[in-house]
């Protein structure tokens, strides 16, 4: 795993690979935040799967239940050729709007620069204006509209990308 997710972002949370043992809170997490369906199986399989993907969840830290950490969020993607992909990304309700989003997605660009990918993309729903605003931070740019992308509800998609390559 990369040095750059190795390391806590803050004093109070703490971005770490996912394990199997995460998998049920992270679909917790999927299932509250209205996210596409993957579920546990799609997770589990990301997992063990030889590709290039990365998996990232957030930790609160100090808190302690059951003997771990609580997870409130999490990042997946993928690197394909010189192109990292966000697949999903979310983060509890109750902890939205404190920066641990964009340490996650922080982590998983710095990977995807280590990789030596040129660009990151994204599809996020059209109406949601939060995402695009955390996306916008971060450098992404709307680049595009795949329309009817989204299910249940029914909604286009915004496609966003971010050059990752180094400036001269």
């Amino acid at each position: 795993m990369p040095d750059a997710v190795k390391a806590s972002t803050d004093s109070t949370v703490l971005i770490e690979p996912m394990t199997e043992h995460d998998l049920l809170e992270v679909v917790e997490i999927e299932r509250d935040c209205a996210l596409s369906h993957w579920g546990w199986d799609a997770y589990h399989a990301e997992l063990m799967a030889p590709m290039d993907s990365i998996l990232l969840v957030a930790k609160e830290k100090g808190i302690r239940r059951s003997g771990d950490s609580p997870i409130i969020g999490f990042i997946t993607g993928r690197c394909f050729a010189d192109e990292v992909h966000v697949n999903n990304m979310a983060v509890r309700r109750d902890f939205r709007r404190q920066g641990i989003g964009q340490s996650l997605l922080r982590a998983l660009l710095s990977w995807g620069e280590g990789k030596k990918a040129s660009q990151a993309v994204l599809e996020v729903r059209a109406g949601n204006t939060a995402a695009q605003q955390l996306y916008r931070a971060s450098g992404f740019e709307v680049v595009g509209r795949r329309r009817g992308y989204y299910m249940d509800p029914l909604e286009d998609a915004l496609v966003m990308t971010v050059s990752l390559k180094q400036k001269p």
